[in-house]
């Protein structure tokens, strides 16, 4: 505490004339500590943490929206890789490679060709030594080899075997069992065709001298392409290659259906490889299967429908589905 003394001097009027009286006044004001905080310190202090604050929640918020954009883009940034990866592996197929079956060669596939090609469809026809598996497999994958994209793969009766190894191919796409054989790694197609009492109409012969096996000339009109003319099924008995046997005892060492979108016709008809034999393959692998009224030679008596099959592989396989 500390005392001030004033002395105030006030003037006072009598008759007019001012005169002047003294007063002292003593008055007390407390002494303000060197400790104290000001007044407008404090205030200084709080506009100082105010603006601390707001600066804090600034970054804050500058920091959260980096962070947000940065995520978005990294969103978009995965989103085009992931479309580009997609479009990449979901090629248009367009190229079909069909795989005869034993009793036959290469030009019954003609209608099935034309069928295919008028749809756009570059279709290669392998002409299959059927002299062993690996030999048949061989000639397949050499055909694969020159296809210039992803392809669908098909084989018929015996070649679907073949399909089953040649399969693994990096350009196979799907592949397409037509009334065929279809074993899983260490199974042989002769074990399928054993699995049920064949049709009397079936005229598979035992190997002669040389291994080779041959149709039975008076059955194969009724037992292999009864739904084509005597004409057309006799010209398909002439043409035939010869089919060593080992090939039908050869066991499969790695099942492409396995690994790739696969679908196969049953034969409602067929009395080379009994229907049932052919559901029940297919049941196994979890084909996608189509049934089609004909006979054995189904590709040769119906190739629009066995093509409508080919091209919604194709399909599937270009949209990835």
């Amino acid at each position: 505490m500390m005392l001030i003394h004033k002395i105030i001097r006030y003037p006072l009027w009598s008759s007019g004339i001012p005169c002047f009286k003294t007063r002292e006044i003593i008055t007390t004001k407390r002494e303000i500590s060197s400790k104290a905080t000001p007044p407008f310190h404090c205030n200084f202090v709080s506009l100082k943490q105010t603006k601390t604050s707001t600066t804090n929640t600034m970054k804050k918020r500058s920091f959260t929206n980096t962070l947000k954009n940065g995520l978005v883009a990294v969103a978009i940034t995965l989103t085009a890789t992931t479309g580009a990866i997609t479009g990449a592996n979901a090629q248009t197929v367009k190229n079909v490679v069909l795989v005869h079956g034993a009793f036959a060669d290469g030009s019954g596939y003609k209608a099935l060709y034309e069928a295919l090609t008028q749809k756009g469809y570059h279709v290669t026809v392998v002409q299959n030594p059927l002299t062993s598996l690996e030999d048949d497999v061989a000639a397949t994958k050499l055909a694969l080899d020159k296809q210039d994209g992803p392809t669908i793969l098909a084989g018929h009766s015996w070649g679907g075997a073949v399909i089953t190894e040649a399969g693994n191919h990096p350009k196979v796409a799907a592949l397409v069992y037509i009334a065929a054989f279809q074993p899983d790694k260490g199974e042989s197609a002769l074990q399928w065709f054993q699995s049920a009492q064949p049709a009397p109409e079936n005229g598979v012969l035992p190997p002669d001298e040389k291994g080779i096996v041959y149709y039975d000339r008076n059955k194969f009109h009724a037992g292999f392409c009864a739904d084509v003319p005597k004409a057309e099924a006799d010209f398909m008995y002439a043409s035939q290659g010869a089919f060593y046997a080992k090939g039908f005892t050869t066991s499969i060492t790695n099942a492409a259906w396995r690994n790739k979108p696969t679908f196969g016709i049953v034969a409602t008809d067929d009395k080379s490889i009994v229907p049932d034999v052919q559901r029940n393959m297919y049941k196994r692998s979890n084909t996608k299967v189509t049934e089609i009224k004909g006979s054995h030679a189904v590709y040769v008596s119906q190739p629009a429908k066995v093509a409508a099959v080919i091209m919604e592989a194709a399909k599937s396989a270009s949209t990835g589905k």
